[in-house]
């Protein structure tokens, strides 16, 4: 009978260092092996040689440990995210690759790394998120820059362009023609020209970056983003926080910790209430934030609860909480019905099937031509519309 084999690997940029042990935690071999598809093979053999390798413990599965794992999955062994030892623990038995690799295959084998590694789909939207957050930012920051250059721009130019709104300034000011102009106006002029060009072609790649992750997050979880006031950026952040993995979390109401919505209690004497939690992903808190304050500007069952809400004179924060913590427990069990909605693909051929307009949709729907349009060719998501839209389809 093959002995059972528990593994763990120290990862780093060019190197990872694995160590074997067995059922009993005795140690049988580490080696160390380069960051290549050459040295993870390697290492997969040399960790074999002792036996079955049962649970593989990694640092870092979504950094450096990432290509092991892949190799490692591919390989049918079961991959489980170990994190770093606590400070005490490394200040009483130190700190090399040697030791850390063994740590982690003792927390393998004791079950310590229970947490599988995050799917690899989902590091496609980290990238794009990511890439997406910075255009924002840096968007963000030229139009910040025109708006304080303006104000100590020469007089001719500030009085042309102050009163525009910030599309119109854009436009104008990336179309303007510095050369035809002298001295300091010309100088700060092209200035202004370069920074609104820079706006316009940092929009150009986030409404890119948009269409994208909206087609990866359609492909991972189409139910989620067609959910009300969940758009692709919001419904990308909830993926990567719930790690594409919904079985790694227990229960929505971890899932509510994890992005910080759990109800903390604020009481005192004879006041009972709660507050905002400040703990966990503040990212995925973040995309809860804004679903929520869409809902309550578009939403009309949000809208009577929060009139509902005020009426008992609850703050917004606490009307807010209430939100974030509903919107949680129903992203909860989006995630874990990825393809629970029908596809929308077979919709404009049954209206045309049935020789019905588009604008009779609008008219008996109440909606607007541009989203039946947007939802008919998957650019738009909307799962109540898309719902309602299918069972009067059938009815017609």
């Amino acid at each position: 009978m093959t002995p059972a084999v528990f593994a763990g690997a120290d990862t780093h940029a060019d190197t990872i260092h694995v160590a074997a042990i067995d059922g009993y935690g005795r140690d049988l071999g580490d080696g160390e092996f380069p960051t290549t598809p050459a040295g993870y093979r390697d290492a997969l053999a040399f960790l074999a040689s002792f036996g079955s390798v049962q649970v593989f413990g990694i640092e870092g599965t979504s950094s450096y440990g990432a290509g092991l794992a892949v190799v490692a999955r591919t390989a049918g062994i079961a991959v489980r995210e170990v994190i770093r030892p606590e400070a005490t623990v490394r200040r009483m038995q130190g700190k090399s690759d040697l030791i850390d690799a063994y740590q982690a295959a003792r927390a393998a084998m004791t079950g310590r790394a229970k947490t599988a590694p995050k799917a690899e789909d989902v590091e496609g939207l980290r990238a794009l998120l990511s890439t997406r957050r910075s255009a924002a930012k840096a968007r963000t920051a030229a139009m910040n820059q025109i708006h304080a250059q303006l104000i100590t721009a020469p007089v001719e130019i500030r009085e042309r362009y102050r009163k525009l709104s910030d599309k119109r300034l854009i436009d104008a000011l990336a179309a303007c023609r510095p050369g035809s102009r002298g001295g300091v106006v010309a100088t700060v002029l092209l200035g202004l020209k370069m920074l609104a060009q820079r706006h316009r072609f940092l929009g150009q790649q986030i409404e890119l970056l948009d269409d994208q992750l909206r087609g990866l997050v359609a492909a991972i979880n189409l139910n989620l983003i067609s959910a009300r006031g969940i758009g692709p950026v919001t419904a990308a952040q909830l993926l990567l926080t719930a790690g594409g993995n919904p079985e790694r979390l227990a229960s929505e109401t971890s899932f509510a910790a994890l992005c910080g919505t759990a109800p903390v209690p604020a009481s005192s004497g004879k006041t009972t209430r709660y507050r905002l939690s400040r703990g966990g992903d503040r990212h995925a808190n973040s995309a809860l934030h804004t679903i929520a304050t869409v809902r309550m500007a578009s939403d009309p069952r949000t809208r009577e609860f929060v009139a509902t809400q005020r009426a008992k004179n609850r703050s917004n924060p606490e009307i807010l909480r209430i939100l974030k913590r509903a919107i949680a427990r129903e992203v909860f069990k989006l995630l874990q019905n990825p393809n629970a909605l029908t596809g929308i693909a077979d919709l404009r051929r049954i209206r045309r099937e049935k020789n019905l307009p588009i604008r009779v949709v609008v008219e008996q729907l109440g909606t607007t031509l541009n989203h039946v349009s947007r939802i008919e060719r998957g650019v738009a998501f909307d799962r109540e519309f898309t719902q309602r839209y299918r069972t009067w389809l059938q009815a017609a």
